[in-house]
């Protein structure tokens, strides 16, 4: 997708909105171009002339013209808003919605905190051009027919007007142009600042555990000073584009000033036209200022446009297959020859309602195994086959219902603890699983048990507490196949000891791949494979692997 495509869309897409806001705007410019002149007859034949009548006319004319001129901007601008806020949101739920494609690709190189600002302020910036255009469309009416009154009344004047502006409409383009190449860089650094800091507050925890707040504050003022600085230029560009525009501005009205001045002077014009031309300038220094605001929040719009594009446009991680997933799914995994990051022609085969311990010597490998099981990540070499079919042969959309991989540190939501559990179940009952993850535990030690509210990733838990829930949410999916990945490495040894039994009971007759070096959980399961070095180097029992290899017992019991 391309920047030209954002803008059309956030554009087209309101296209109602933005044709009634246009509309009008345009009546409300042409009434304020129409008030200067309607001032100038009065003068002439109500001031000039003495007549009465005819000055009550224009007076009462004048009252009609301002009320129209209010009604017609309170309703346009409303309309205009409308469309903006419209447009953003739209930006706002399609960004969401690739994000969270199950293809994936879209939040690859990107900190969270980044494709949050993308989602944020970037789409409130394209959403904007729909107001900017109601702007610039109302602001040009006003110009033409203040351009057109000025040619009745002298056509030097007129011409001045209609040669003039395209001028100064060109000079603010080209002035727009560092702007908008310094707002995107604010943008980035911005929005790079934002990842940092929430990578920053999620690790804060963990930062404090090992005294390293010196370096996360380094970093982040670093990261914020190199922030600061894109901010100061674009700021910096805008304020030379307003400042050299309103000079040229004032230039062209002071032109237009002195060009009615001198025909007045020689009697080319009445003194109510005079009169009317100087309020025509002085009208047109309206119009032609806000060219110099649309231009820049054009240029931000295009800017914004771009870093949405780059999103909205990402490739895929995965392409999606064509082929039918068997129904029902049996569950029988089976790796062939895998290649995949640290992992080297591994060979496994898990049949149905099994549960499978995997160790792996390597953090990189365990990674891996993961990304390829879920397909987050299509093999470099070999395959993965679910039932017989491979993998890449399906779409994802349908892998995530039939396979669950849960990952170490999956984040828990706002909301109370059992929502957070029922979140993806597929029945009402959450009980069992509250009780196979030890999360009931948690629940009786809330003050309001299951509703308690917990906070934002579950920060109002403990680790232990929070690893449990997040157990108890997987366990109640009740998925075909479950991939579970250190589900137990922030509770004591009895609660292990307690979860290992309890997973082991509820996913009687489920596939079952636990991905993790706790003795406690692999003693419970049939069969344990071990990796090392990306290589499938023992498949055994527990107990077996424990007696016969040095490298399991070093993984699993040091």
């Amino acid at each position: 997708m391309s920047q030209q495509a954002v803008l059309r869309g956030a554009v087209t897409g309101q296209r109602r909105d933005i044709t009634v806001a246009s509309l009008l705007g345009a009546a409300h410019q042409t009434a304020e171009a129409l008030i200067p002149v309607l001032i100038g007859v009065v003068i002439d034949r109500g001031v000039a002339d003495g007549d009465g009548t005819g000055l009550l006319l224009g007076i009462a004319t004048l009252g009609a013209v301002y009320l129209g001129l209010s009604f017609s901007f309170r309703f346009g601008a409303r309309a205009a808003e409308r469309a903006s806020e419209t447009a953003a949101h739209r930006l706002r739920t399609e960004l969401t919605g690739r994000i969270l494609a199950p293809e994936g690709g879209a939040d690859s190189g990107r900190l969270p905190g980044e494709l949050a600002t993308v989602a944020t302020q970037d789409a409130k910036r394209v959403g904007a051009v729909n107001l900017a255009v109601f702007v610039g469309v109302s602001a040009l009416t006003g110009l033409l027919v203040g351009a057109v009154v000025l040619l009745r009344v002298s056509l030097l004047l007129g011409l001045v007007v209609l040669l003039g502006t395209p001028l100064l409409l060109w000079s603010g383009h080209l002035l727009s142009k560092p702007l908008e190449r310094r707002s995107g860089a604010e943008q980035e650094r911005a929005a790079h600042a934002s990842g940092v800091a929430a990578d920053l507050v999620a690790g804060l925890r963990v930062l404090k555990g090992i005294g390293a707040e010196p370096y996360a504050v380094a970093r982040y003022r670093d990261t914020s000073r190199g922030s600061l600085a894109a901010t100061l230029r674009a700021a910096r560009a805008h304020a030379w584009q307003n400042g050299i525009v309103l000079a040229l501005t004032g230039t062209f009205i002071a032109l237009v000033a002195l060009v009615g001045g001198r025909l007045a002077t020689r009697g080319d014009i009445t003194l109510g036209e005079l009169v009317s031309a100087a309020g025509l300038a002085l009208f047109l220094l309206g119009p032609l200022s806000v060219f110099s605001w649309v231009n820049a929040e054009l240029a931000q719009g295009r800017a914004s446009a771009a870093r949405i594009a780059g999103v909205l446009g990402a490739g895929a991680a995965v392409v999606p297959g064509t082929a039918a997933l068997r129904r029902p799914v049996e569950g029988r995994i089976r790796l062939r020859r895998l290649s995949y990051g640290t992992l080297r022609d591994v060979d496994v085969e898990i049949g149905p309602g099994e549960i499978t311990g995997v160790v792996t010597t390597d953090p990189a490998d365990a990674t891996a195994l993961l990304r390829c099981l879920g397909r987050h990540g299509d093999p470099d070499g070999g395959s993965v086959e679910l039932d017989g079919v491979d993998l890449t042969a399906l779409d994802p959309v349908d892998i995530r219902t039939a396979v669950l991989v849960a990952e170490h540190d999956a984040d828990l939501f706002e909301g109370t603890l059992d929502a957070n559990v029922a979140a993806a179940a597929s029945g009402g009952d959450i009980r069992a699983a509250m009780a196979a993850s030890g999360a009931d535990e948690v629940a009786r030690a809330l003050p309001r048990g299951g509703d308690t509210e917990i906070t934002e990733r579950g920060r109002s838990l403990s680790g232990g507490q929070r690893q449990r829930v997040a157990l108890a949410r997987a366990l109640a999916a009740d998925s075909p196949v479950l991939v579970l990945h250190d589900p137990v490495t922030a509770v004591d040894a009895v609660t292990e000891a307690r979860i290992a039994a309890g997973i082991r009971e509820l996913r009687r007759g489920r596939t079952t791949v636990v991905v993790t070096t706790s003795p406690a959980l692999l003693a419970v399961t049939d069969r344990v494979v071990l990796v090392e070095g990306g290589r499938v180097t023992g498949s055994a029992s527990h107990t077996d692997l424990v007696r016969d290899s040095l490298g399991y017992r070093t993984a699993v019991l040091s």
